[in-house]
């Protein structure tokens, strides 16, 4: 991972970026993180946060950030407000496919929680629709093995399975942070995300981004990410001095400072 006073973006169109320890710090956005949004939607450029977080979750904040839409559950469902017509749902499997998975997956849930122990469902499990998790670091604090375990159990479930920050998510289909990109910015803008990739850059924090670290040439990892350097097969290419929604704002101030 190069420092990131070394990247010097041009052209771009847009920012994706996670939520959780991310923008976030100690759980909440920060102001300096919440400018940082602000300031990168008024210089011009597409703001969309992907993230594991619930649709119930996300939606304050897709109401209320200076993004043009966040997606959530990892890639799942996209939520888009405009002052116009409110907000709108947009998802990536029919009703009949969700109701479907949605039955499946709280059986494995149930099974992981009375299986595993110490594995109990993440807090905010009321508001998901398209996937399942586990908290490993939010609330309750899961040993690595513990955590292998509940990702052993979704995979032999014949679920996808990713570990973020502070949760481990579990979930039937073939959508990813990476598709839920490409989606978005198809539905959004009738645009091939894929033919002008090196137009946009990725920022995140932990194993679950590797996807989007993978594929994104401007990719940018906040300082926390070294928490997870060990595990991740598919590096960042850059790392802000800071940790957090800091780190973030270190980004923003980077860009559009050679953006201008």
């Amino acid at each position: 991972m190069l420092p990131l006073a070394q990247w010097e973006p041009r052209h771009l169109l847009g920012v994706f970026t996670d939520i959780d320890d991310t923008l976030t710090t100690d759980g909440a956005i920060t102001p300096e993180a919440l400018q940082a949004l602000a300031d990168l939607k008024a210089a011009g450029l597409h703001v969309v946060p992907i993230t594991g977080r619930p649709v119930g979750w996300s939606e304050a904040f897709a109401q209320s950030w200076h993004v043009d839409a966040i997606v959530a559950e990892n890639g799942a469902v996209g939520l888009q407000h405009t002052a116009p017509h409110g907000l709108r749902k947009l998802y990536q499997q029919d009703a009949t496919t969700r109701a479907s998975h949605f039955s499946r997956m709280q059986q494995v849930l149930t099974h992981i929680e009375q299986r595993i122990p110490g594995a109990r469902r993440s807090q905010d499990s009321a508001g998901r629709e398209t996937d399942i998790a586990i908290d490993h670091s939010e609330f309750t604090q899961l040993p690595q093995d513990a955590i292998d375990a509940v990702v052993r159990t979704m995979l032999g479930a014949g679920m996808t399975a990713t570990v973020s920050s502070i949760h481990i998510n579990g979930w039937l289909g073939t959508h990813s942070k990476l598709t839920g990109a490409r989606w978005i910015v198809r539905e959004l803008w009738g645009r091939d995300l894929d033919a002008e990739i090196e137009r946009w850059v990725y920022v995140g924090d932990s194993s679950n981004d590797q996807v989007m670290f993978e594929h994104f040439p401007h990719s940018v990892g906040v300082a926390n990410i070294r928490r997870f350097e060990a595990q991740l097969r598919h590096l960042p290419r850059y790392i802000t001095p800071s940790e957090r929604g800091a780190g973030f704002a270190e980004l923003a101030r980077h860009l559009l400072t050679r953006l201008r």
